[in-house]
């Protein structure tokens, strides 16, 4: 038998702690998954046993077992209703899961020692099981609590040692008879039930403790992301303004605003100025994912007219387009074509679907620029006849800091995550991103979202050259 000393001691070392709420929130939750389960086994066991005895006795023994039940349902829902501040409230539950457990377990050793009594022959292979299952539940399901588990199975120990002496104090036999055999089977099933109940109870504080080190982990981590938030947020500022003024002291000497400069200095400070505004576009990036990491973005949705939307951002690239000797193209769609979104985000969204096509374009080429509608969506497509994407490079091409590994593409400049910022931002406005390319016939990156329909997605009105397509 357990030392009940031992078992007040385990109990004060145990709660005596600040995981108090913790164990009373797993023991709970385990209780109330069981409860039902539990329930219909021992409801099993009563009609069975009422078969073969008498069935008042064995019915008023099962009676006993459901109001312990009930008993603990109560408190279940008054340990759900703590919000773990108040420790007298805490101290009050232990209280309670103790003398439940008393009583429960009690009730339960009541159920299989009666059975045990009306059963003159044969052994006690019925009541016995009946109690060797209610210790397996206790050591699935009190692991958490060391003392509780302990208190339970010194009460079912109790009620085996009882069980076994049993036949032994009615017949008194000698030491070959098969009764004394049952009484040392009995006795190794107790040692059993010790035993997985310390397994139990030692997997339970294994994960508990890796619980621990997760919750470590991650406190570390979130402390890592911070700090590296503040880094590019600081970093970032404190670069933008020295930077804005280089840049613009670099443009006005190239542009000879300060006089006129040198042909031989021209190259050298025209490297300088498109390197400084490289470099100013990687902090404004940086900045944007920054923000879109902590959250710190809020989105202004309104209702967008998807052609409208490709118009804006068409006309922001002719400059860049001419440049490149590239040709623009619209085809807009007829049907109602809005959806809820952030415009200056979804302008900065198209923009870099933009410049990424009119990069990878050769010179000549055309980007087409589509609007469409699918059933309940809206979808605009980007289209370059460029050098294409290798198959299985999607996470290369929507990752940060990244770009197709391809020596034609890598001759183009990119900080490597305007693709990664429009795809958080199409992503946050509850829509979708992907693309369709083949190696030396070009891509299309398409974004997609849910199409206003009703009121709000009647179409604007589209001017002549929008409806028909333009080329710019």
């Amino acid at each position: 038998m357990i030392d009940l000393q031992m078992v007040r001691a385990a109990w004060a070392n145990r709660f005596n702690t600040d995981g108090r709420e913790k164990l009373i929130r797993d023991y709970v939750v385990l209780l109330n998954q069981v409860v039902w389960q539990r329930q219909a086994s021992f409801f099993a066991a009563a009609v069975l046993a009422a078969l073969y005895f008498d069935p008042i006795s064995t019915f008023a023994s099962y009676a006993l077992v459901v109001v312990t039940e009930m008993l603990d349902l109560m408190l279940a829902r008054k340990s759900n209703a703590w919000d773990g501040r108040d420790p007298v409230v805490g101290r009050k539950i232990l209280r309670g899961i103790a003398v439940n457990t008393v009583l429960s377990a009690v009730a339960i050793s009541i159920f299989s020692i009666n059975i045990a009594v009306q059963q003159t022959s044969g052994g006690h292979f019925t009541p016995l099981f009946f109690l060797f299952s209610a210790s397996l539940f206790a050591a699935m399901y009190n692991s958490q609590m060391v003392g509780i588990l302990l208190l339970r199975l010194s009460i079912y120990g109790a009620a085996f040692l009882f069980i076994a002496f049993l036949d032994v104090y009615r017949y008194f036999p000698p030491l070959s008879s098969p009764v004394w055999l049952e009484f040392f089977t009995i006795i190794f099933v107790l040692y059993f039930i010790v035993d997985i109940s310390a397994k139990f109870y030692r997997n339970y504080q294994d994960r508990l403790d890796q619980m621990k080190l997760l919750e470590a982990e991650n406190e570390r981590t979130k402390v890592a992301l911070e700090i590296k938030s503040q880094f590019l947020s600081t970093v970032s500022h404190e670069l933008r303004t020295p930077l804005t003024s280089i840049i613009g002291g670099l443009d006005l000497v190239n542009n000879g605003v300060l006089g006129e400069v040198p042909e031989n200095l021209r190259p050298v400070i025209g490297v300088a100025a498109k390197n400084g505004h490289r470099l100013a576009s990687l902090i404004d990036d940086l900045l944007d994912l920054q923000k879109i990491e902590a959250g710190e973005i809020v989105f202004h949705l309104k209702p967008i007219d998807a052609n409208d939307l490709v118009a804006d951002a068409v006309e922001s690239t002719i400059g860049y387009a001419d440049k490149l000797g590239l040709r623009v193209a619209t085809v807009p769609c007829g049907d109602a074509c809005r959806f809820m979104g952030d415009r200056s985000r979804m302008i900065q969204v198209m923009n870099n679907l933009l410049s990424n096509a009119l990069k990878f374009s050769k010179p000549g080429g055309t980007v087409t620029v589509r609007v469409e509608t699918r059933g309940s969506r809206v979808r605009i497509l980007v289209e370059d006849e460029g050098v294409g994407i290798p198959s299985g490079a999607n996470e290369r091409v929507f990752g940060r800091f990244s770009q197709v590994d391809s020596s034609d593409i890598r001759k183009v400049g990119g900080t490597g995550l305007g693709l990664n910022i429009t795809k958080q931002i199409v992503e946050r406005h509850h829509g979708m991103i992907d693309y369709i390319s083949e190696l030396g016939v070009g891509s299309t990156f398409f974004i997609e979202f849910e199409r206003l329909t009703g009121k709000d997605g009647i179409n604007a009105g589209a001017s002549p050259d929008v409806a028909s397509g333009t080329t710019v």
